[in-house]
């Protein structure tokens, strides 16, 4: 599934493309993604300019004139700009047109994106509204994690995965920023020190912010708005590497299953 990094690289290389362009037309080529789409979105939206494209957690907002778009990729979605002319490739599923001939086109085999048609506030949409705080908030305490893993039994990975405490933690990251910090992912969320805490906070920070310098992790699904690949993984310590060897240590990479997800770590490393 795209994370964080992956949906900011799409937000970051759409946004001087279509920002200020109308959308002339909506076509939908199926009914429903994960939830319906609006059979009215056509005449709802048509002759709307793109004001801006926002990102909260891993939903992307596009802010219209006087409506919103809410976007989410899913496992497999892929948002593209396009010539008029690209022929039709199988899962294309809604085009955007745009008044300089350009469509954006929603590619989506599995079906779990969505595509959302939103008046008011969009941050007050029940599927926003209940998100922890963003990862780079300017008003995120440093200890943050420490004052909320209190007395929490739960393991830490599960703990800071968990989109109503800190957005944008995917399981690859998690991995990554655990290594980093040198924490085992098994220890319970309330074991951590407040230190710990501090340091395992600024490597989420540092990993994320990396990864999306970097483009986002190549994912089997997973393209960049222009087509390209993302070149994070490349640069993966723990994850996907079961067996190899610690790229800190002599030891090896183990690989256990949290929350039905693979977790990544060296056991000599992180303690």
């Amino acid at each position: 599934m795209p994370e964080l990094p992956e949906v900011e690289t799409v937000r970051r290389g759409l946004e001087p493309l279509v920002c200020g362009r109308r959308i002339t037309r909506v076509v939908c080529r199926v009914p429903k993604l994960r939830l319906p789409l609006d059979p009215q979105l056509d005449s709802l939206i048509s002759g709307q300019r793109v004001l801006s494209i926002a990102r909260r957690a891993k939903y992307l907002i596009f802010n219209l004139d006087r409506d919103t778009l809410l976007l989410h990729l899913g496992m497999s979605g892929v948002l593209r700009l396009v010539d008029s002319e690209t022929p039709l490739e199988k899962h294309d599923h809604v085009d955007l047109e745009l008044d300089d001939g350009q469509l954006l086109r929603y590619n989506d085999p599995r079906r779990f994106g969505l595509l959302l048609h939103l008046q008011g506030d969009p941050l007050s949409h029940r599927l926003l509204q209940h998100l922890g705080p963003e990862p780079f908030g300017t008003d995120l305490a440093k200890d943050y994690l420490y004052i909320k893993s209190r007395k929490r039994n739960l393991a830490i990975k599960t703990f800071i995965m968990d989109q109503k405490i800190l957005v944008g933690v995917g399981n690859i990251y998690a991995s990554e920023a655990l290594f980093a910090a040198g924490i085992d992912p098994r220890r319970a969320a309330g074991t951590i020190t407040r230190k710990e805490s501090i340091k395992l906070l600024q490597c989420i920070q540092a990993i994320l912010a990396e990864a999306i310098t970097a483009g986002g992790t190549t994912l089997k699904d997973f393209r960049q708005s222009d087509g390209k690949p993302g070149y994070f993984k490349q640069q993966l310590q723990v994850y996907g590497r079961k067996g190899e060897g610690c790229l800190q240590c002599e030891g090896q990479v183990q690989q256990l299953v949290q929350g039905q997800r693979s977790t990544f770590f060296c056991e000599k490393c992180q303690t």
